[in-house]
Protein backbone atom coordinates (compact mmCIF):
# COMPACT_ATOMS: atom_id res chain seq x y z
CA UNK A 1 0.00 0.00 0.00
CA UNK A 2 1.41 3.71 -0.75
CA UNK A 3 2.60 5.26 2.54
CA UNK A 4 3.26 9.43 3.16
CA UNK A 5 6.75 11.16 3.44
CA UNK A 6 7.96 10.02 6.94
CA UNK A 7 8.08 11.91 9.79
CA UNK A 8 10.97 13.60 11.32
CA UNK A 9 13.41 14.27 8.20
CA UNK A 10 12.58 16.84 5.77
CA UNK A 11 10.98 19.93 5.47
CA UNK A 12 7.04 19.07 4.99
CA UNK A 13 5.81 19.44 8.37
CA UNK A 14 5.88 22.95 10.31
CA UNK A 15 6.14 22.90 13.72
CA UNK A 16 3.09 24.84 14.11
CA UNK A 17 -0.02 25.51 12.31
CA UNK A 18 -0.89 28.05 9.49
CA UNK A 19 -3.25 29.89 11.49
CA UNK A 20 -0.36 31.15 14.81
CA UNK A 21 2.29 31.38 11.57
CA UNK A 22 0.31 33.13 9.72
CA UNK A 23 -0.60 35.42 12.83
CA UNK A 24 3.20 36.39 13.15
CA UNK A 25 4.09 36.56 9.65
CA UNK A 26 1.07 39.45 9.37
CA UNK A 27 2.58 41.68 12.17
CA UNK A 28 5.84 41.75 10.00
CA UNK A 29 5.61 45.04 7.98
CA UNK A 30 8.74 45.03 6.08
CA UNK A 31 7.82 41.17 4.85
CA UNK A 32 4.75 41.99 3.63
CA UNK A 33 6.19 45.47 1.79
CA UNK A 34 8.49 42.51 0.42
CA UNK A 35 6.16 39.78 -0.87
CA UNK A 36 3.62 42.47 -1.69
CA UNK A 37 6.21 44.43 -4.39
CA UNK A 38 7.86 41.53 -5.93
CA UNK A 39 4.49 39.14 -6.34
CA UNK A 40 3.03 42.46 -7.95
CA UNK A 41 6.18 42.86 -10.45
CA UNK A 42 6.27 39.01 -11.57
CA UNK A 43 2.82 39.15 -11.91
CA UNK A 44 2.91 41.78 -14.06
CA UNK A 45 5.60 40.54 -16.17
CA UNK A 46 3.84 37.15 -16.53
CA UNK A 47 0.67 38.77 -17.31
CA UNK A 48 2.40 40.63 -20.17
CA UNK A 49 4.44 37.38 -22.08
CA UNK A 50 1.35 35.17 -21.61
CA UNK A 51 -1.04 38.18 -23.70
CA UNK A 52 1.08 37.52 -26.60
CA UNK A 53 0.25 33.91 -27.35
CA UNK A 54 -2.41 33.72 -29.11
CA UNK A 55 -3.14 29.70 -28.15
CA UNK A 56 -2.49 29.97 -24.52
CA UNK A 57 -5.49 28.10 -23.12
CA UNK A 58 -4.35 25.46 -25.64
CA UNK A 59 -1.42 25.32 -24.38
CA UNK A 60 -2.86 24.86 -20.75
CA UNK A 61 -5.07 22.33 -21.88
CA UNK A 62 -2.04 19.98 -23.80
CA UNK A 63 -0.47 20.27 -20.44
CA UNK A 64 -3.13 19.12 -18.17
CA UNK A 65 -3.85 16.24 -20.80
CA UNK A 66 0.22 15.56 -20.98
CA UNK A 67 -0.06 15.34 -17.03
CA UNK A 68 -3.16 13.42 -16.40
CA UNK A 69 -1.59 10.66 -19.27
CA UNK A 70 1.82 10.78 -17.21
CA UNK A 71 0.01 9.29 -13.96
CA UNK A 72 -2.35 7.41 -15.88
CA UNK A 73 0.97 5.16 -16.53
CA UNK A 74 3.43 6.60 -14.52
CA UNK A 75 5.00 2.92 -13.92
CA UNK A 76 5.54 2.24 -17.26
CA UNK A 77 7.49 5.57 -18.14
CA UNK A 78 9.53 5.28 -15.19
CA UNK A 79 10.80 1.89 -16.07
CA UNK A 80 11.23 3.22 -19.25
CA UNK A 81 13.12 6.05 -18.29
CA UNK A 82 15.23 3.78 -16.18
CA UNK A 83 16.12 1.75 -19.52
CA UNK A 84 17.00 4.57 -21.30
CA UNK A 85 19.05 6.19 -18.64
CA UNK A 86 20.72 2.77 -18.01
CA UNK A 87 21.42 2.19 -21.75
CA UNK A 88 23.17 5.83 -22.10
CA UNK A 89 25.83 4.91 -19.14
CA UNK A 90 23.65 6.45 -16.11
CA UNK A 91 22.51 4.64 -13.21
CA UNK A 92 19.23 4.46 -11.52
CA UNK A 93 18.35 4.30 -8.30
CA UNK A 94 14.73 4.05 -6.35
CA UNK A 95 13.93 5.71 -3.31
CA UNK A 96 10.48 5.17 -1.10
CA UNK A 97 11.01 8.38 0.94
CA UNK A 98 13.42 10.40 2.19
CA UNK A 99 15.38 8.33 4.18
CA UNK A 100 16.14 5.60 1.45
CA UNK A 101 16.84 8.60 -1.35
CA UNK A 102 19.54 10.74 1.53
CA UNK A 103 21.19 7.49 2.09
CA UNK A 104 21.81 6.30 -1.49
CA UNK A 105 23.14 10.48 -2.39
CA UNK A 106 25.22 10.12 0.98
CA UNK A 107 26.62 6.97 0.02
CA UNK A 108 27.43 7.92 -3.65
CA UNK A 109 29.24 11.15 -2.78
CA UNK A 110 31.33 9.38 0.23
CA UNK A 111 32.21 6.78 -3.09
CA UNK A 112 33.79 9.30 -4.49
CA UNK A 113 35.95 10.68 -1.80
CA UNK A 114 34.99 14.56 -1.90
CA UNK A 115 33.60 16.66 0.99
CA UNK A 116 32.03 18.88 -0.83
CA UNK A 117 28.93 19.06 -3.36
CA UNK A 118 27.95 22.14 -5.12
CA UNK A 119 23.87 22.17 -5.83
CA UNK A 120 21.82 23.27 -8.15
CA UNK A 121 18.57 24.74 -7.03
CA UNK A 122 16.03 22.15 -6.59
CA UNK A 123 12.68 21.72 -4.40
CA UNK A 124 12.99 17.61 -4.11
CA UNK A 125 16.52 18.02 -2.28
CA UNK A 126 14.68 20.39 0.03
CA UNK A 127 11.61 18.57 0.85
CA UNK A 128 13.42 15.71 1.59
CA UNK A 129 16.45 17.46 3.64
CA UNK A 130 19.21 16.48 1.65
CA UNK A 131 21.64 19.05 3.11
CA UNK A 132 21.24 18.02 6.57
CA UNK A 133 21.34 14.34 5.46
CA UNK A 134 25.14 15.52 4.19
CA UNK A 135 26.03 17.89 6.67
CA UNK A 136 25.61 14.90 9.47
CA UNK A 137 27.73 13.03 7.49
CA UNK A 138 30.57 15.11 7.06
CA UNK A 139 29.84 16.55 3.40
CA UNK A 140 29.74 20.56 2.60
CA UNK A 141 26.52 21.25 -0.06
CA UNK A 142 27.25 24.32 -1.18
CA UNK A 143 23.95 26.11 -3.38
CA UNK A 144 24.97 27.92 -5.84
CA UNK A 145 21.56 29.44 -6.94
CA UNK A 146 21.77 33.11 -5.77
CA UNK A 147 18.23 33.19 -3.73
CA UNK A 148 19.19 29.35 -2.44
CA UNK A 149 22.59 31.32 -1.50
CA UNK A 150 21.09 33.95 0.17
CA UNK A 151 19.08 31.47 2.15
CA UNK A 152 22.24 28.60 3.05
CA UNK A 153 24.10 31.99 4.33
CA UNK A 154 21.13 33.35 5.89
CA UNK A 155 20.72 29.87 8.23
CA UNK A 156 17.17 30.66 6.40
CA UNK A 157 14.27 28.47 4.74
CA UNK A 158 12.62 29.36 1.45
CA UNK A 159 9.46 30.97 1.42
CA UNK A 160 8.81 30.99 -2.03
CA UNK A 161 9.22 28.19 -5.09
CA UNK A 162 10.81 30.17 -7.62
CA UNK A 163 12.17 32.97 -5.64
CA UNK A 164 13.49 31.37 -1.88
CA UNK A 165 14.50 34.51 -1.06
CA UNK A 166 11.74 36.55 -2.06
CA UNK A 167 11.10 37.44 1.65
CA UNK A 168 14.30 39.54 1.93
CA UNK A 169 15.29 43.06 0.02
CA UNK A 170 18.79 44.01 -1.02
CA UNK A 171 19.73 45.54 2.59
CA UNK A 172 18.89 42.38 4.00
CA UNK A 173 20.77 40.60 1.73
CA UNK A 174 24.10 42.89 1.77
CA UNK A 175 23.88 42.24 5.65
CA UNK A 176 23.29 38.24 5.15
CA UNK A 177 26.95 38.44 3.01
CA UNK A 178 29.09 40.58 5.37
CA UNK A 179 28.24 38.51 7.94
CA UNK A 180 28.26 34.88 6.43
CA UNK A 181 30.23 35.42 3.22
CA UNK A 182 33.89 34.49 3.03
CA UNK A 183 36.09 37.54 1.55
CA UNK A 184 33.48 39.51 0.95
CA UNK A 185 34.17 43.42 0.51
CA UNK A 186 33.81 45.12 4.09
CA UNK A 187 32.50 48.47 1.69
CA UNK A 188 30.12 46.01 0.16
CA UNK A 189 26.84 48.16 -0.97
CA UNK A 190 23.32 46.65 -1.48
CA UNK A 191 23.28 47.57 -5.18
CA UNK A 192 21.84 44.33 -7.02
CA UNK A 193 25.00 44.50 -9.60
CA UNK A 194 27.29 44.32 -6.70
CA UNK A 195 25.44 41.75 -4.75
CA UNK A 196 25.31 39.88 -7.17
CA UNK A 197 29.29 40.18 -7.89
CA UNK A 198 30.42 39.32 -4.63
CA UNK A 199 28.39 36.08 -5.17
CA UNK A 200 30.07 35.22 -8.00
CA UNK A 201 33.40 35.52 -7.09
CA UNK A 202 32.28 33.51 -3.99
CA UNK A 203 31.27 30.68 -5.95
CA UNK A 204 33.71 30.20 -8.95
CA UNK A 205 36.75 28.55 -6.97
CA UNK A 206 34.10 26.52 -5.73
CA UNK A 207 32.69 25.66 -9.37
CA UNK A 208 35.96 24.76 -10.23
CA UNK A 209 37.35 22.65 -7.45
CA UNK A 210 34.29 20.56 -6.76
CA UNK A 211 34.12 17.14 -8.30
CA UNK A 212 30.94 16.45 -7.08
CA UNK A 213 27.33 18.04 -8.06
CA UNK A 214 23.69 17.68 -6.88
CA UNK A 215 20.67 18.29 -9.21
CA UNK A 216 17.05 18.57 -9.03
CA UNK A 217 15.16 18.00 -12.65
CA UNK A 218 12.38 19.85 -13.89
CA UNK A 219 11.28 16.73 -16.25
CA UNK A 220 12.77 13.91 -17.73
CA UNK A 221 11.58 12.32 -21.35
CA UNK A 222 11.20 8.80 -20.95
CA UNK A 223 11.69 7.83 -24.94
CA UNK A 224 14.73 8.78 -24.60
CA UNK A 225 16.67 9.09 -21.23
CA UNK A 226 16.94 13.10 -21.21
CA UNK A 227 16.68 14.83 -17.57
CA UNK A 228 16.21 18.49 -18.52
CA UNK A 229 16.67 21.80 -15.70
CA UNK A 230 15.97 24.99 -16.66
CA UNK A 231 17.17 28.13 -14.97
CA UNK A 232 17.96 32.13 -15.52
CA UNK A 233 21.40 32.66 -13.86
CA UNK A 234 24.06 30.13 -15.45
CA UNK A 235 24.69 28.24 -12.26
CA UNK A 236 22.88 25.34 -12.80
CA UNK A 237 24.72 24.90 -16.64
CA UNK A 238 28.09 25.04 -14.40
CA UNK A 239 26.91 22.06 -11.85
CA UNK A 240 25.62 20.37 -14.65
CA UNK A 241 29.04 19.99 -16.68
CA UNK A 242 32.11 20.72 -14.77
CA UNK A 243 32.23 17.96 -12.15
CA UNK A 244 33.09 14.50 -12.19
CA UNK A 245 29.96 13.37 -10.75
CA UNK A 246 26.21 14.41 -11.46
CA UNK A 247 23.63 12.85 -8.91
CA UNK A 248 20.30 14.04 -9.81
CA UNK A 249 17.26 13.69 -7.30
CA UNK A 250 13.98 14.03 -8.96
CA UNK A 251 9.97 12.91 -8.05
CA UNK A 252 8.57 10.43 -9.96
CA UNK A 253 5.76 12.64 -11.28
CA UNK A 254 8.26 14.53 -13.68
CA UNK A 255 8.23 11.96 -15.98
CA UNK A 256 7.04 13.13 -19.43
CA UNK A 257 6.27 10.71 -22.65
CA UNK A 258 8.40 12.13 -25.52
CA UNK A 259 10.02 15.14 -26.58
CA UNK A 260 6.95 16.68 -28.06
CA UNK A 261 5.46 16.79 -24.81
CA UNK A 262 8.36 18.18 -23.71
CA UNK A 263 8.07 21.30 -26.05
CA UNK A 264 4.55 22.10 -24.59
CA UNK A 265 5.72 22.86 -20.94
CA UNK A 266 9.32 24.79 -22.32
CA UNK A 267 6.32 27.28 -23.29
CA UNK A 268 4.15 26.74 -20.13
CA UNK A 269 6.73 27.21 -17.57
CA UNK A 270 8.72 30.24 -18.43
CA UNK A 271 6.21 32.68 -18.87
CA UNK A 272 3.73 31.20 -16.24
CA UNK A 273 7.45 31.69 -13.82
CA UNK A 274 9.65 34.10 -14.68
CA UNK A 275 7.58 36.28 -17.01
CA UNK A 276 10.04 35.29 -19.73
CA UNK A 277 9.42 33.96 -23.27
CA UNK A 278 11.88 31.27 -22.96
CA UNK A 279 14.15 30.10 -19.89
CA UNK A 280 17.91 31.62 -19.93
CA UNK A 281 19.22 28.46 -19.76
CA UNK A 282 17.91 25.17 -20.63
CA UNK A 283 20.18 22.74 -19.97
CA UNK A 284 19.61 18.72 -21.01
CA UNK A 285 21.89 15.61 -21.01
CA UNK A 286 21.07 12.02 -21.80
CA UNK A 287 23.14 9.55 -19.77
CA UNK A 288 27.21 10.21 -20.48
CA UNK A 289 29.64 11.40 -23.02
CA UNK A 290 32.79 9.98 -22.76
CA UNK A 291 35.49 13.43 -22.51
CA UNK A 292 32.36 15.75 -22.26
CA UNK A 293 30.75 16.27 -19.16
CA UNK A 294 30.42 14.52 -16.11
CA UNK A 295 31.81 11.04 -16.31
CA UNK A 296 29.21 8.90 -13.41
CA UNK A 297 26.04 10.09 -13.60
CA UNK A 298 22.76 9.17 -11.04
CA UNK A 299 19.45 9.24 -11.43
CA UNK A 300 17.49 8.84 -8.17
CA UNK A 301 14.15 8.36 -8.28
CA UNK A 302 11.86 9.66 -5.62
CA UNK A 303 8.53 8.41 -4.10
CA UNK A 304 8.01 9.62 -0.58
CA UNK A 305 4.38 10.10 -1.07
CA UNK A 306 3.93 10.62 -3.84
CA UNK A 307 2.26 7.08 -4.75
CA UNK A 308 -0.51 7.52 -2.03
CA UNK A 309 -1.52 11.34 -3.91
CA UNK A 310 -2.02 9.09 -7.00
CA UNK A 311 -4.09 6.58 -5.34
CA UNK A 312 -6.34 10.01 -4.49
CA UNK A 313 -8.54 10.21 -7.73
CA UNK A 314 -9.20 13.84 -7.05
CA UNK A 315 -6.41 14.76 -4.91
CA UNK A 316 -3.72 13.60 -7.63
CA UNK A 317 -3.87 16.53 -9.85
CA UNK A 318 -1.99 17.83 -7.40
CA UNK A 319 1.40 15.55 -9.07
CA UNK A 320 0.30 17.97 -12.68
CA UNK A 321 2.35 20.72 -10.32
CA UNK A 322 5.26 21.83 -13.09
CA UNK A 323 6.69 24.31 -9.87
CA UNK A 324 6.16 27.66 -11.40
CA UNK A 325 5.06 29.44 -8.74
CA UNK A 326 2.28 31.16 -10.79
CA UNK A 327 -0.49 30.12 -7.91
CA UNK A 328 1.87 31.78 -5.06
CA UNK A 329 1.91 35.18 -7.10
CA UNK A 330 -1.92 35.59 -7.26
CA UNK A 331 -2.82 34.77 -4.37
CA UNK A 332 -4.47 37.01 -1.45
CA UNK A 333 -3.08 34.92 1.35
CA UNK A 334 -0.09 34.16 0.44
CA UNK A 335 1.18 37.69 -0.55
CA UNK A 336 0.11 38.38 3.27
CA UNK A 337 1.30 35.81 5.42
CA UNK A 338 5.29 34.46 3.07
CA UNK A 339 6.09 31.55 2.42
CA UNK A 340 7.43 30.28 6.33
CA UNK A 341 3.55 30.48 7.47
CA UNK A 342 3.33 26.80 5.48
CA UNK A 343 5.83 24.93 7.42
CA UNK A 344 6.46 23.44 4.40
CA UNK A 345 8.97 23.56 1.41
CA UNK A 346 6.13 23.68 -0.61
CA UNK A 347 4.27 27.12 0.62
CA UNK A 348 0.82 28.91 -1.20
CA UNK A 349 -1.62 27.34 -2.44
CA UNK A 350 -0.12 24.23 -4.08
CA UNK A 351 1.68 23.80 -0.77
CA UNK A 352 -1.87 23.67 0.96
CA UNK A 353 -2.92 21.02 -1.09
CA UNK A 354 0.70 18.99 -2.46
CA UNK A 355 2.01 19.06 1.44
CA UNK A 356 -1.11 17.52 3.24
CA UNK A 357 -0.75 14.41 0.65
CA UNK A 358 2.39 14.21 1.03
CA UNK A 359 2.73 13.57 5.00
CA UNK A 360 -0.75 12.63 5.32
CA UNK A 361 -3.70 15.27 5.87
CA UNK A 362 -3.75 14.57 9.59
CA UNK A 363 0.05 16.04 9.55
CA UNK A 364 -0.72 18.90 7.66
CA UNK A 365 -4.79 19.40 8.91
CA UNK A 366 -4.48 23.54 8.84
CA UNK A 367 -3.07 23.76 5.75
CA UNK A 368 -6.77 22.97 3.55
CA UNK A 369 -7.70 26.18 5.40
CA UNK A 370 -5.13 28.76 4.38
CA UNK A 371 -7.01 29.86 1.30
CA UNK A 372 -10.14 32.28 0.74
CA UNK A 373 -11.15 29.95 -2.41
CA UNK A 374 -10.59 32.85 -4.61
CA UNK A 375 -9.83 30.84 -7.35
CA UNK A 376 -7.59 33.05 -9.06
CA UNK A 377 -4.67 30.01 -8.22
CA UNK A 378 -6.73 27.93 -10.96
CA UNK A 379 -6.65 31.06 -13.51
CA UNK A 380 -3.34 30.99 -13.04
CA UNK A 381 -2.02 27.37 -13.04
CA UNK A 382 -0.65 26.88 -16.65
CA UNK A 383 -1.53 22.89 -16.13
CA UNK A 384 -5.22 24.00 -15.22
CA UNK A 385 -4.75 22.11 -11.69
CA UNK A 386 -8.32 23.08 -9.95
CA UNK A 387 -6.95 23.74 -6.22
CA UNK A 388 -9.61 24.99 -5.08
CA UNK A 389 -11.68 21.94 -5.65
CA UNK A 390 -8.47 20.33 -3.89
CA UNK A 391 -8.66 21.98 -1.05
CA UNK A 392 -12.38 21.80 0.07
CA UNK A 393 -11.82 18.01 -0.95
CA UNK A 394 -9.20 17.92 1.49
CA UNK A 395 -11.12 19.99 4.32
CA UNK A 396 -13.24 17.04 4.33
CA UNK A 397 -10.31 14.63 4.82
CA UNK A 398 -8.96 16.62 7.38
CA UNK A 399 -9.86 16.13 11.31
CA UNK A 400 -13.01 18.17 12.74
CA UNK A 401 -13.86 18.51 16.68
CA UNK A 402 -16.51 17.34 18.14
CA UNK A 403 -18.79 20.35 18.50
CA UNK A 404 -17.77 21.20 15.12
CA UNK A 405 -19.25 18.17 13.74
CA UNK A 406 -22.22 18.00 16.27
CA UNK A 407 -22.83 21.48 15.13
CA UNK A 408 -22.82 20.42 11.40
CA UNK A 409 -24.86 17.40 11.84
CA UNK A 410 -27.43 19.48 13.54
CA UNK A 411 -27.84 22.35 11.09
CA UNK A 412 -28.09 19.37 8.39
CA UNK A 413 -30.81 18.05 10.14
CA UNK A 414 -33.18 21.69 10.57
CA UNK A 415 -32.22 22.09 6.79
CA UNK A 416 -33.66 19.04 6.41
CA UNK A 417 -37.29 19.73 7.74
CA UNK A 418 -39.19 22.78 6.99
CA UNK A 419 -40.56 23.90 10.37
CA UNK A 420 -36.79 23.41 12.10
CA UNK A 421 -35.63 25.65 9.14
CA UNK A 422 -38.15 28.47 9.58
CA UNK A 423 -37.18 28.74 13.50
CA UNK A 424 -33.95 28.79 13.12
CA UNK A 425 -34.18 31.84 10.37
CA UNK A 426 -36.41 33.61 12.71
CA UNK A 427 -33.66 32.93 15.33
CA UNK A 428 -30.91 34.71 13.25
CA UNK A 429 -31.88 37.70 14.38
CA UNK A 430 -30.68 37.33 17.79
CA UNK A 431 -27.25 37.57 16.78
CA UNK A 432 -27.52 40.93 16.78
CA UNK A 433 -26.96 40.40 20.76
CA UNK A 434 -23.70 38.78 19.89
CA UNK A 435 -22.00 42.16 19.38
CA UNK A 436 -19.97 43.75 16.62
CA UNK A 437 -19.18 40.63 13.55
CA UNK A 438 -20.01 38.23 16.08
CA UNK A 439 -17.01 38.90 18.14
CA UNK A 440 -19.07 38.16 21.56
CA UNK A 441 -20.28 34.48 20.55
CA UNK A 442 -19.30 32.25 23.61
CA UNK A 443 -17.02 29.14 23.09
CA UNK A 444 -16.69 26.99 21.34
CA UNK A 445 -18.47 29.24 18.89
CA UNK A 446 -16.02 31.97 19.52
CA UNK A 447 -13.81 29.55 16.99
CA UNK A 448 -16.14 30.31 14.60
CA UNK A 449 -15.43 33.77 14.14
CA UNK A 450 -11.86 33.97 15.20
CA UNK A 451 -10.94 33.81 11.87
CA UNK A 452 -14.30 35.53 9.77
CA UNK A 453 -17.04 37.84 10.13
CA UNK A 454 -20.22 36.64 11.30
CA UNK A 455 -22.96 38.49 8.48
CA UNK A 456 -25.20 40.47 9.86
CA UNK A 457 -28.74 38.65 9.16
CA UNK A 458 -31.28 40.46 6.63
CA UNK A 459 -34.19 42.58 7.66
CA UNK A 460 -36.43 39.62 6.21
CA UNK A 461 -35.56 36.41 4.71
CA UNK A 462 -36.19 34.95 1.23
CA UNK A 463 -39.08 33.06 2.22
CA UNK A 464 -41.07 36.43 3.70
CA UNK A 465 -40.01 38.14 0.73
CA UNK A 466 -41.59 35.82 -1.47
CA UNK A 467 -44.76 34.86 0.55
CA UNK A 468 -45.15 38.96 0.23
CA UNK A 469 -45.42 38.87 -3.42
Amino acid sequence: MPTTAPAGVGQLRGAESFPAAARRALGDAQLRRNLGHATATIRAKSGAVIGEVPDWERLRAAGSAIKADVLARLPELLEQLEQRVSAAGGVVHWAADAIEANAIVVDLVRATGSDRVIKVKSMVTQEIGLNEALEGAGIAPVETDLAELIVQLGEDRPSHILVPAIHRNRAEIREIFLRAMPGVDPGLTDEPAVLAAAARRFLRQTFLSTSVAVSGANFAVAETGTLAVVESEGNGRMCLTLPRTLITVMGVEKVVPTWRDLEVFLQLLPRASTGERMNPYTSMWTGITPGDGPQEFHLVLLDNGRSAVLADEVGRQALHCIRCSACLNVCPVYERTGGHAYGSVYPGPIGAVLSPQLTGVVDNASLPYASSLCGACYDACPVKIDIPELLVHLRDQAPHPRAESAVMAAAAYAMDHPALFAAAQRATRLSRLTGRRGRGLPPPLSGWTAGRDLPDPPAQTFRQWWAQR
